[in-house]
């Protein structure tokens, strides 16, 4: 990147303008790709800066030392390295949370699914609520921030993962959120969380559904495989994780799953053909592509596929 102007502007105390640097850095990102440019330079330069993207138009301009900051970052973000890497930061719902290499970083389409399983929750006095393939904790710690009352449980199996949970969790519990209990564990297992069976109210799950040889942009690429991609249908995790809450959940227990956006008949099917679950429902995205399907445990015991696999 070539900063704009070259020089600092008159008046400024040495400080390069920021409507310019903030033009030149759109136009860049643009040129590389990169959706929604302008919204992704503003929240760089808020970065740089040490300020809210909301009061940018405040600023003095960037220091020599803050543009040249800015300049390394947007060389990194124009060859598509994810910004949240950049920033160290993702926003999810109302938090802000610690990523970088070895997490997923949480999507805003996921959000849709948190908000679903949030009103669910709040319709217990207690309720007992687990996110399997938690990643960084995005729908954990959303759900016990917004769901004070809840007992929320985050499953993740990946140590690199594992290291950005607990430090999510920790920084949550430590501005006042209720702690999340972190179980380390594969969500294919068959005997997961057996002193929980039969006794959650809300059972969500982002799990790994990419099919395998999908081509993903390159900010996906960047994420770990093993939580993007779900063999060759994307559906190796999903199989077992339905299972398993069918087991999980109280009866009127309720369960939400998100999906490939071509998966929009499958994962219905699949539960629906499950035999323990009703209510089955298929939700879009804010782009109207399906997203996520949720449904209600059954009353009653009855069977289904015991689907079971070691791949995670």
């Amino acid at each position: 990147m070539t900063a704009t102007p070259q020089q600092p502007s008159e008046g400024t105390n040495n400080r390069f303008s920021y409507p310019p640097v903030l033009a030149r850095v759109t136009r860049i990102l643009a040129e590389a790709g990169v959706d929604a440019p302008r919204t992704e330079a503003e929240l760089l330069a808020a970065h740089v800066l040490g300020v809210p993207r909301g009061r940018l138009l405040l600023v003095d301009g960037f220091r020599p030392d803050q543009l040249d900051r800015l300049t390394g970052l947007v060389t990194r973000r124009a060859a598509r390295e994810p910004l949240q890497h950049l920033t160290g930061t993702a926003g999810f719902r109302h938090l802000e949370l610690a990523v970088g290499p070895g997490v997923f970083v949480p999507r805003p389409e996921t959000e849709l699914l948190a908000g679903w399983g949030i009103d669910r929750a709040r319709r217990s006095a207690e309720p007992l609520v687990v996110d399997l393939c938690s990643g960084s904790g995005a729908v954990a710690l959303a759900v016990a921030q917004e769901v004070p009352t809840a007992r929320v449980v985050a499953v993740e199996r990946s140590a690199a993962a594992l290291v950005w949970l607990r430090r999510n969790a920790g920084d949550r519990a430590a501005a006042g959120d209720r702690p999340v209990e972190v179980v380390e564990a594969d969500v294919t297992a068959p005997d997961l969380l057996d002193a929980l069976v039969g006794r959650v109210d809300v059972l969500l799950c982002n799990p790994p559904y990419v099919p395998a040889g999908t081509a993903v942009p390159p900010e996906v690429a960047d994420d770990p495989a093993e939580a993007v991609f779900g063999g060759a249908d994307g559906l190796d995790v999903v199989r077992p994780v339905v299972a398993r809450a069918a087991r999980l959940l109280r009866p009127g227990g309720a369960l939400a799953v998100e999906h490939d956006d071509t998966h929009g008949r499958a994962v219905p099917d699949l539960i629906t053909a499950d035999g323990r679950f009703e209510a089955v429902t298929g939700h879009a995205d804010l782009a109207g592509r399906p997203r996520f399907t949720t449904a209600l445990r059954r009353p009653g015991d009855a069977s289904g596929p015991a689907w079971q696999t070691g791949s995670s």
